[in-house]
């Protein structure tokens, strides 16, 4: 990169952290430390709430997930706006009537200390595991983009938002989100505004979005039927897995994750947060929609411009200087070939388009169709050859957008992208840490271990947990390997644990006689069942075979909670039920 991009780069990070410290430091309370005093507006809460969710996976993977599986990946968001609704309904206005600083501090109410205990592990786990990939992701793209040792980014990034939520804690995270999220979304439209400037050499926006669906690419909604015209529960994104599974997977993640539950729960009443979380559903799918269609229009930029056989030039390298390079070589030649002949034939489409004539356009259009076939691949082969040549190596899509930055933009602009990532990274680690510190403090420490102590020790312990936990994230990102695509990592983890817990919190508002030992031990089998099931499909067991999409497991989760307790709950009988959703 250039100087300036460099200057741009770390001016924009330094001066957010700077700014966040500067604006939250006489914080020295446990209200203002983990809830920010209760002082945000409803706008705040929706900024902080998109700035959780959206790490910098997303702006690495998503537009590499368009530009090799096209736009159908928008299906995973359907359910959401669903799951705000419901939230906004069932869990907001109970947190607030409790005045609790995490979601668990409902289900002791409700169950038993046990149940509480319970869940806030299973979140603790998998948030804990969860931060240190959402800090290795990044890292590991950035530091062989930018030259820089890998540990280092790790630790930079990890290092950075650390010191800032110490200073301020969860008020320092929406002051520093707002700034995050203004640097993302300029970023991220002054790359659009470029993509569209050199694609207009070739086509116009039609036109791009012409030959983007005749090569797959504008497949919003798929019905995930297979060729024999049943529905294949294994097809991660369609219309029926995006709004049922990632009803669930919302809600869950939405309602009883902490990293969410406490952005909302800094509004200042229940109206700010249940607004800033509608308009939260609202925007999000326009945004995710942007955001892969940038991909897209990056996937057509490189049908004029001959893009790379592989995006990952560090492990591409490697493999030129491997066993397999002479593999490598048959294939770069064929490859190049076959871009030669899509040119000609694309060219003959964008003809025929251009008059108008839908009978040549349809010929033309399957020709390319062919010609798309065959270079995918071809470039399939190589990603197989590089893989081989460089285990454990990650998804080679990863590498498409930022290489396309690196390649083809202005100086300036590339430091401003690159901190956009640093940004987005920044943003959904410094709410995950804080989360983290709350659960623990409060529903681990406070409840099972020091009940009795001060104010000011509960902030500090507060802080020593954030040091804790971003150390541990750290520590994991510095010794995790990634597998398939980034963005579905983080996912797949959390479907792991969101079912499980959703179902214990749906259980507590819905079934109300159910009590705590019934739902403890029906979460307790869920996710060994759950863990069965990804192991069945990931490493094809047999006994039974089970192979469905992870977005499943979320809908499975849930519904196996609700309905195991609801059953052991006839056998086991406590001492009182509980009240609390009927005093609510």
């Amino acid at each position: 990169m250039n100087i300036i991009d460099w200057i741009i780069m770390f001016g924009t990070i330094i001066f957010i952290a700077v700014y966040g410290i500067y604006k939250t430091r006489r914080n020295q309370n446990i209200d203002a430390y983990l809830k920010g005093n209760n002082e945000n507006k409803w706008w705040v809460v929706c900024l902080s709430v998109m700035a959780t969710q959206a790490s910098a996976i997303t702006f690495l993977s998503t537009p590499g997930q368009a530009y090799d599986d096209g736009m159908r990946f928008l299906q995973f968001y359907l359910g959401l706006p669903i799951a705000m609704i419901i939230i906004c309904v069932f869990f907001i206005p109970m947190f607030y009537k409790l005045k609790v600083y995490t979601a668990y501090e409902f289900l002791e109410n409700r169950f038993d200390v046990k149940t509480r205990t319970l869940t806030a592990f299973l979140f603790l786990v998998q948030r804990a595991f969860s931060t240190g990939l959402t800090i290795y992701a990044p890292a590991i793209i950035l530091s062989q983009l930018l030259n820089w040792n890998l540990n280092f980014t790790v630790i930079f990034i990890g290092g950075i938002v650390t010191m800032y939520i110490l200073s301020g804690g969860s008020k320092a995270i929406s002051v520093t989100h707002k700034q995050q999220m203004l640097v993302i979304y300029l970023g991220m439209f002054i790359a659009f505004g470029y993509l569209i400037y050199y694609l207009s050499e070739h086509v116009n926006f039609r036109e791009t979005l012409e030959v983007a669906g005749a090569l797959g690419k504008m497949n919003i909604i798929t019905d995930g039927m297979n060729e024999n015209n049943q529905f294949n529960w294994s097809d991660k994104y369609n219309i029926i897995s995006g709004i049922i599974g990632g009803l669930f997977l919302q809600l869950s993640y939405f309602g009883t994750d902490q990293s969410q539950v406490g952005r909302y729960l800094t509004g200042e009443n229940v109206h700010e947060s249940k607004l800033g979380l509608i308009f939260n559903g609202l925007l999000k799918i326009p945004v995710q929609f942007f955001i892969l269609l940038t991909g897209v229009l990056v996937f057509v930029f490189y049908q004029f411009n001959q893009p790379p056989a592989y995006f990952n030039e560090v492990a591409y390298a490697k493999t030129q200087n491997s066993t397999y390079a002479d593999s490598l070589l048959v294939l770069e030649e064929k490859y190049t070939n076959a871009l030669d002949n899509k040119s000609i034939v694309l060219e003959e489409f964008t003809d025929q388009f251009a008059k108008d004539d839908k009978d040549g356009m349809q010929i033309a259009k399957d020709e390319l169709a062919k010609a798309n076939t065959e270079t995918e691949n071809i470039r399939q082969q190589i990603n197989s050859v590089v893989a081989n040549a460089n285990p454990g190596i990650d998804d080679d899509h990863d590498y498409v957008f930022m290489t396309f930055v690196v390649d083809y933009l202005p100086i300036g602009i590339v430091g401003l992208i690159f901190a956009v990532i640093f940004c987005a990274s920044m943003s959904s680690t410094s709410s995950a840490l804080n989360a983290l510190a709350a659960t623990f403090s409060i529903d681990v420490y406070k409840r099972l271990w020091n009940k009795n102590s001060s104010e000011k020790h509960y902030l500090n312990s507060s802080k020593l947990f954030t040091v804790l936990f971003g150390a541990f994230a750290v520590g994991f990102a510095l010794v995790c390997s990634l597998f398939d695509n980034l963005i579905e990592a983080v996912n797949i983890l959390g479907s792991l644990f969101y079912g499980t817990i959703l179902g214990i919190f749906l259980t507590a508002f819905l079934l109300k006689k159910v009590q705590g030992n019934a739902v403890f031990i029906a979460a307790v089998i869920t996710e060994l069942v759950i863990f069965y099931i990804d192991f069945s499909t990931r490493f094809h067991w047999h006994v039974p075979k089970i192979e469905i999409g992870y977005l499943w497991y979320n809908v499975i989760g849930c519904l196996l909670v609700m309905l195991i307790a609801y059953l052991l709950n006839f056998i086991i009988k406590t001492k009182k039920p509980e009240q609390i959703i009927d005093q609510a």
